[in-house]
């Protein structure tokens, strides 16, 4: 049975709307954080000129498997083991990457090294595109994102919602520029850099 995130059928036709500005003239994406791979799925079809490069820790690729085989598109690729702490990720350039509901779950050394890592490899003029909820002044945007916050981190202490002035003051050292913050639905945004150079 293939897993299913709700999250991502309510929120894939405003990001869509976002990649189709953001990632126009890109060649390959590489989605960090495939999870359950629906985002792939979904996106791929909808931007045939981009190669999409799955990846995800080890543990999701079954799920990630199952969808493209029910539903790949031939632009889509089957996924890579990539934790970001790696000092050497599987893709060594891309020109666009993805990444949707990862920086309040991971830790925040992971959020430091996804930047990071990012920034090794995205190439000059490519772009990151990362969505999620975040706060503005160390403020939540709602109370919704307040209370999502709590229970993230009763579930875990170091994950939590990010503050937009700490992940700017890792894209910058990561060589990102911002181009974009969209509002989303339901209290979250999509943050675009665009690599300098």
């Amino acid at each position: 049975m293939k897993p299913f995130s709700e999250s991502c059928v309510e929120n894939r036709a405003p990001i869509l709307a976002v990649l189709r500005e953001a990632f126009a003239g890109r060649r390959l994406v590489l989605e960090i954080g495939s999870g359950t791979g629906q985002h792939a799925c979904y996106f791929a079809p909808e931007l045939p000129f981009l190669t999409w490069q799955t990846s995800d820790r080890a543990e999701n690729h079954a799920g990630i498997h199952a969808w493209l085989a029910d539903e790949g598109a031939p632009n889509i690729r089957p996924p890579l083991v990539l934790d970001v702490r790696q000092r050497l990720w599987p893709v060594e350039t891309a020109d666009a990457v993805f990444s949707a509901n990862t920086a309040h779950i991971m830790d925040w050394d992971g959020v430091t090294a996804l930047f990071a890592g990012v920034g090794r490899i995205l190439e000059p003029d490519g772009r990151f595109a990362l969505y999620g909820p975040f706060n503005y002044g160390g403020h939540y945007t709602s109370d919704s994102n307040a209370r999502f916050d709590a229970w993230l981190k009763q579930r875990d202490p170091a994950s939590g919602i990010r503050n937009f002035e700490d992940l700017q003051t890792l894209a910058a050292a990561a060589g990102l520029e911002l181009l974009h913050d969209y509002p989303m639905p339901a209290n979250n945004r999509t943050l675009v850099w665009r690599k300098a150079g």
